[in-house]
C-alpha cells in the first residue's frame, strides 16, 4: 500500500496541479520506495526482523515527510515581506486524500509484524508412508 501511496496526489497548490511524493521530494521518495521494497523481500523470505526494521522505517519516515511538509509549506513564502499575502499563498496549497494511503499502509504492516500470532514459522510437511506400507506388503 506505501508504495501505491507513494503515486498517490499529495498536495494541490494553487489547485492548478496534484502532487505525489516524487514531485515533492523525489530522492526522499525512492528512499521510502526503497524501504517499502525492502519490507517486502523481508515478508517473502520470512525474516521477521527485517520486515520490523522496515515497518519501523516507514512509519519514521512517513511522520517526517509530513513534518517537513508542513514546514514547506508554511516557510515557502517567507520571501515575501508582507504577512498576510504569504500567509494566503500558503493557505492555497492543500492537502489531498493520498495521505491518508500514505498512513494507513506503513501503520498496517507494523500492525502485521507486532502482532502476537507468530507468522513467521515453516510449514512443516508431513512424512509419507510409502516406505513403510511396501515393507508390509
Amino acid at each position: 500500500m506505501l508504495i501505491a501511496a507513494s503515486y498517490c496526489p499529495l498536495f494541490r497548490p494553487f489547485g492548478v496541479t496534484t502532487w505525489n511524493m516524487y514531485d515533492a521530494n523525489k530522492p526522499y521518495g525512492i528512499v521510502v520506495l526503497l524501504i517499502a521494497v525492502v519490507g517486502i523481500i523481508g515478508v517473502v523470505f520470512m525474516q521477521a526482523k527485517v520486515a520490523r526494521m522496515a515497518a519501523w522505517l516507514s512509519v519514521i519516515l512517513i511522520f517526517l515527510f509530513y513534518i517537513l511538509a508542513l514546514l514547506k509549506i508554511h516557510t515557502s513564502f517567507t520571501f515575501i515581506p508582507f504577512h498576510a499575502i504569504s500567509k494566503f499563498l500558503a493557505k492555497q496549497i492543500k492537502f489531498k486524500w493520498g495521505w491518508w494511503l500514505l498512513v494507513a499502509g506503513p501503520c498496517l504492516s507494523l500492525a502485521g509484524v507486532l502482532s502476537e500470532k507468530q507468522r513467521f514459522k515453516m510449514p512443516v510437511q508431513p512424512e509419507t508412508s510409502n516406505s513403510n506400507s511396501s515393507l508390509n506388503g
